[in-house]
């Protein structure tokens, strides 16, 4: 596997990280994304999200976030550069996900996925609970997944 994975860092997001996401999200549309899906990713960003971004060479190549507490953590907005998909940053970004969920003391990771990245996701253990038909746009059908995570009495990953 290439060194990527290696070479990327990772900090919070900042507001003035919001023209490169957008870019990410411009790269993986309408493949990933749902064109009309631009506007709430765009307002995502404006709130300035619990949200982190990997960078490599000072350029922004990853974006994911993770929030919620309780039983349930959502990972929201998971984008990759295309020179960086396939490369293990992917891998890594899951990783930090749900090390962060553990951190929230969550046992099950959601995630609303499309039917095309959906299969990335299963290559972690996710599952589909529920498909919506065309539920980000037309021909991009909404996949909802669970990771479970098994936490033991110290909140540590099983």
């Amino acid at each position: 596997m290439p060194a990527l994975q290696n070479t990327a860092s990772f900090r919070t997001y900042r507001p003035d990280d919001l023209a490169c996401c957008l870019a990410l999200f411009d790269e993986n549309c309408p493949e990933f994304f749902a064109p009309n899906e631009r506007a709430d990713y765009e307002g995502f960003l404006r709130e300035t999200p619990s949200y982190v971004v990997a960078t490599r060479n000072d350029r922004v190549v990853g974006a994911y976030g993770v929030s919620g507490r309780g039983r349930h953590s959502s990972l929201n907005w998971i984008l990759l550069a295309r020179e960086s998909q396939g490369l293990g940053l992917g891998s890594t970004i899951m990783k930090r996900a749900v090390a962060r969920a553990i951190e929230l003391k969550t046992t099950v990771l959601c995630i609303a996925a499309s039917h095309k990245s959906a299969p990335f996701f299963t290559k972690f253990s996710a599952f589909e609970v529920k498909t919506i038909r065309d539920g980000w746009g037309p021909d991009m059908h909404r996949i909802d997944m669970e990771l479970h995570l098994s936490l033991n009495s110290d909140g540590h990953q099983i």
